[in-house]
């Protein structure tokens, strides 16, 4: 296997057997291994129903990068050892938020796997990706609901998001998709009746499950780890005092071995640390949650998984150690949490059956205390404790299985998935809330960066954050730390305003000045401490009039359109596109998505001040450094559009073509800062003004769009002149059951990705 350890003998049945839904293994039995490895077995090797993407969701931020390296090292292993092709190797990304590695959703053709959070996952998989730009939402969105195989990784943590998963499978029935999607949910506590949701309950009584068999019991190896012995007791000290628990820890650490401390909450996590670090430990002392920039959330990561010297290593850790970590500890002391949760915190303990010393100790809970349960329920936690009273050893095969229900609060529905369709933000500038279809209510987070920013604010030219700067924080630790000044990126008026409102799934700068972050201890809402300086990003952030590939380098519309079409032909094939009429629609709309760039507004943005350039030419892009638009919110795939409807085109010609910069979906709106025409009667909007004419030109391949005047009635509601208007031709699209808003969003993905590989291309040949 690319793991380079020999495979057990589920892990041989799992690589020919069909995806099971359900993947219940117990810990440390290489289930990440099985996953990554199979999928690129039977997508690469031989395709058994195998779809070219792996997305693979983790409910921790913490393994993220762990797992994309460990996919990485298997890849290359597979190579070297002639077992995969080159050409073949499928690439590895990573979605965290931030500056993410943007280049899979380039080549929706190619295999690739995606590592990522629930909550960035599940925001893309619900067309409001957290941290990335607004119009970029859709691509994801069809990209992640077609040719995709879900992997929900350590389920027990997943909150209201495991009840989103079952509910997008079921819609992805329901409302189709151009390609299979997948979904298989795995944990070794994991039951079938967490996935009873409204609309995947029907489905839930023929899940497949794939469980250890008696083959793989007597295996030698699997049996020692089944069999790991684990002496379990309960801590007789008071639970809230963290000097007791810091001497506990320190009277129980066993010189020369690793002791592991997972509690419930970050603030104790901190407060244990600090209260072990001023007794100054002989043994290393670590600490690691989900509060940390990246870079230095993998340094304490690094020390956390390093072999223990002379003295041993301390270390403190919240949930994040639960999920997927192959850590092993001698010593384990941990919170009270719920039992699918112990289950797992006692897997970090003599994980591998080959230390005779090993023990656990379970700190109880005070309930009289008001939130002493937290991030949990009384109800969830007293249940374990009564299991625990019982329970001596926490040997895998001692322990009870898993019998709770997930309680779900908040659960999708099949008109919200729809409605989510819509990118459009409302009258007041917001979006639809879907923070809590992702993670709990009390858990919503936002995540910040700092600046060293003068008394004014950001400069003009403040780019957009790297990953390696983020750093997630609670939104209700945020609002509470009220001396912060936090600003965000508004895409209409293109710059940094200061941000009174916080939601979840904000990306928000922060001075420097005003601290609140230390790389040893992670986020801690303190004035005092002052986060070390970090290399920052260098795009800028995109608004609504920008087009990035506009100045790539002198090129006619002709010549764009067509290379837009030879790309677009290359990603239909090598996608398999069922049916002739999507690729029919998608080539007619790829010799016309520019077609608005004939527009008088758009030419001279691309001339300037250039005399070199011959006017009677129609320039799809410019050598110009900067593209200015004399109209304030100018879109020329508007006019495009508006140009496809009024000769004729189908309707899903119009979308695709309005659509390719996920600047103008399914409604037409003015914007409150646009420049309006002299005539307080003209209609207008994105920098359109009714009556404008586009000229006779040439569309490449022996097409010409005929000059055409364009009518802006289509903005209005009802039956017009000229038909149903925008919206409503748009809705009958989405809604259409041989349609759907799935496949069209992937097809909305493929025309994209076709232009922005068309312009890339152009402007390297510039360059």
């Amino acid at each position: 296997m690319g793991s380079g350890k020999a495979p057990y003998p589920y892990q041989r049945k799992f690589a020919i057997n069909p995806w099971p839904d359900i993947l219940k293994i117990e810990t440390g039995m290489g289930k990440t291994a099985s996953i990554i490895i199979t999928w690129l077995y039977k997508r690469l090797l031989n395709k058994l129903q195998t779809p070219r993407r792996l997305v693979y969701c983790l409910p921790m931020r913490t393994l993220v990068e762990q797992t994309a390296t460990n996919a990485n090292v298997w890849i290359k292993r597979l190579v070297e050892g002639g077992i995969l092709a080159e050409n073949r190797r499928p690439s590895v990304h990573i979605l965290m938020g931030g500056e993410i590695d943007k280049d899979w959703d380039r080549y929706p053709e190619k295999e690739a796997i995606l590592i990522g959070t629930q909550d960035q996952l599940l925001s893309r998989a619900l067309n409001r990706g957290y941290g990335m730009s607004r119009f970029r939402w859709p691509i994801n969105f069809g990209l992640l609901h077609n040719d995709s195989l879900w992997v929900m990784d350590e389920v027990q943590l997943m909150g209201s998001g495991l009840a989103t998963t079952a509910q997008l499978q079921a819609f992805r029935a329901t409302l189709g998709t151009l390609h299979p999607v997948h979904s298989v949910w795995m944990s070794a506590t994991l039951q079938k009746d967490w996935l009873r949701t409204i609309d995947f309950s029907g489905m839930t009584e023929n899940l497949q499950e794939f469980t250890l068999t008696e083959e793989d019991r007597i295996n030698p190896s699997v049996k020692k780890r089944l069999e790991a012995r684990k002496p379990l007791e309960r801590a007789e000290i008071s639970t809230d005092k963290p000097l007791k628990i810091a001497e506990l820890i320190l009277d129980t650490h066993q010189r020369g071995t690793r002791t592991l401390v997972i509690l419930n909450t970050v603030n104790r996590a901190a407060e244990i640390y600090s209260q072990l670090k001023r007794m100054k430990p002989e043994a290393a002392l670590n600490l690691v949650h989900s509060r940390f920039r990246p870079g230095d959330r993998a340094k304490a990561l690094e020390k956390i998984l390093a072999d223990p010297q002379d003295h041993g290593s301390i270390c403190i850790s919240t949930q994040v150690i639960e999920a997927g970590v192959d850590l092993s500890a001698a010593t384990l002391v941990t919170d009270l949490a719920p039992w699918s949760s112990m289950v797992q915190r006692f897997g970090r303990c003599n994980r591998y059956g080959s230390d005779d010393n090993a023990r656990v100790l379970w700190l109880d809970i005070d309930f009289n205390k008001k939130g002493a349960a937290l991030p949990y329920t009384e109800e969830e936690l007293k249940q374990a404790a009564s299991v625990l009273q019982n329970l001596k050893d926490a040997c895998p095969n001692n322990l009870p299985p898993v019998t709770s229900k997930p309680v779900l609060s908040q659960v999708i529905r099949r008109k919200d998935l729809v409605d989510l369709f819509d990118t459009t933000p409302d009258l007041a500038g917001f979006d639809i809330d879907i923070s809590r279809y992702i993670r709990e209510t009390n858990d919503h987070d936002v995540q910040v960066f700092w600046r060293d920013l003068k008394d004014e604010g950001p400069a003009e030219d403040e780019p957009a954050p790297s990953r390696e700067e983020l750093c997630t924080v609670p939104v209700n630790q945020l609002r509470e730390a009220d001396w912060l000044e936090e600003w965000c990126w508004d895409h209409l008026e293109k710059r940094w305003v200061r941000q009174f409102t916080i939601a979840p799934g904000m990306i928000l700068m922060l001075p420097t000045r005003d601290g609140g972050y230390s790389s040893e201890i992670g986020w801690t809402g303190n004035r005092e401490d002052k986060p070390e300086p970090i290399d920052r990003g260098l795009l800028l952030e995109e608004g609504i009039e920008d087009d990035r590939y506009a100045a790539t380098g002198w090129q006619t519309l002709a010549e764009h359109n067509n290379a837009v079409v030879r790309e677009l032909r290359d990603i239909v094939t090598g996608c398999d596109l069922p049916g002739g009429e999507w690729i029919e629609a998608l080539l007619l709309a790829a010799h016309w998505h520019d077609t608005g760039k004939a527009h008088e507004v758009f030419q001279k943005a691309m001339i300037g001040n250039s005399v070199e350039k011959d006017t009677s030419q129609v320039w799809a892009k410019t050598s110009l450094p900067r593209v200015v638009y004399e109209r304030k919110g100018f879109r020329h795939e508007l006019a495009s559009a508006l140009a496809a409807i009024q000769n004729g085109l189908p309707d899903l010609v119009a979308y695709l073509i309005a659509a390719h910069h996920g600047k103008v979906r399914l409604s037409i709106r003015s914007l409150p800062n646009e420049m309006k025409p002299d005539d307080p009667n003209k209609r207008f909007a994105r920098g359109i003004w009714e009556g404008d004419i586009l000229g006779e030109i040439d569309l490449g391949d022996g097409q010409k769009l005929p000059q055409t005047v364009l009518d802006l009635s289509y903005m209005d509601l009802g039956e017009g002149l000229w038909g149903p208007s925008w919206v409503a031709r748009m809705l009958l699209l989405r809604d259409n059951p041989s349609l759907g808003p799935f496949r069209l969003a992937y097809l909305e993905a493929l025309i994209r990705a076709a232009d922005w590989r068309a312009s890339q291309k152009a402007g390297k040949r510039n360059v």
